[in-house]
């Protein structure tokens, strides 16, 4: 068992970065699929690593999910710069693994706006409730970590019921790498936890209920710092089987971002 994610298989593989998937991305929803943060964490450091540029950074990431991402060594990623521009650039991402028939196929994107970098230092911020602070948090896990899975490759401080809660609030970090050898960087390491933002606030009891999200939308206003990110989540339901989770990222500065996921929420009887 690697202490990361993700192990680099080739680099020079024609489809892209091959890479082999730990069991720390299991999703929790089955033992053959890989959860969202790891996935779109690996997308966005493809991302990071397209035609680089210090005077850019990214502003906001969306990732659909186009099924379930197998759980394969067979996993690869690459990315491309879709619309360049001096000052606005959109970036685009794919992660490609067989499907049922062993035919290669694209089973999750990221598209991503990067803006050049100017100096706003003095402009106004608005008032946002905080985070109460990482020492005021309970060191607990959503389920009895029986299984290995996501859930258990990070820490969970939480600072209320987090699954019952209106508006669930934790701080969390991963305890593994993204890539073997490699360390996360700040954008990376907010991707790594922002998923957890579908679970939080659901009120819904797992046994009876499936709410899975097809994506991730993060709008990110300021480059977290830290090990630490918080998630403020609350979840809407329609009386048709669709939901939406909408929260807040934070580091222990403040708000960094804002998220918000479709859901299939079904019954499981």
């Amino acid at each position: 068992m690697t202490d990361a994610y993700y192990e680099l298989v080739d680099a020079g593989d024609p489809r892209g970065d091959r890479f082999a998937p730990s069991d720390h991305v299991i999703s929790t929803w089955g033992a053959s699929m890989q959860n969202a943060a790891p996935v779109s964490a690996l997308l966005v450091r493809a991302i990071e690593r397209c035609a680089p540029r210090e005077d850019t950074r990214i502003s906001r990431v969306v990732v659909d999910l186009l099924g379930p991402v197998p759980m394969t060594d067979q996993l690869w990623v690459r990315a491309h710069v879709a619309r360049p521009g001096k000052q606005i650039e959109l970036l685009g991402a794919d992660m490609t693994a067989p499907g049922p028939d062993g035919t290669p196929r694209v089973v999750a994107t990221a598209s991503t706006w990067r803006f050049q970098r100017a100096h706003t230092e003095t402009l106004p911020d608005t008032p946002v409730e905080p985070m109460r602070p990482v020492a005021e948090g309970t060191r607990r896990m959503p389920d009895d970590g029986a299984d290995r899975t996501y859930i258990q490759s990070l820490d969970w401080l939480w600072l209320n019921d987090i699954l019952h809660s209106v508006q669930a609030e934790c701080w969390a970090t991963p305890l593994v790498d993204l890539v073997v050898g490699e360390q996360m960087t700040p954008t990376q390491r907010l991707f790594a936890v922002a998923d957890i933002a579908n679970g939080m606030g659901s009120r819904l009891d797992p046994a009876d209920f499936t709410f899975l999200n097809t994506d991730l939308a993060v709008h990110i206003h300021r480059v977290p710092d830290g090990d630490w990110i918080g998630v403020r989540s609350e979840s809407h339901y329609g009386a048709d089987g669709v939901g939406v989770s909408r929260g807040t990222l934070f580091d222990e500065d403040g708000p960094v971002a804002a998220i918000q996921q479709a859901q299939l929420v079904r019954p499981r009887r």
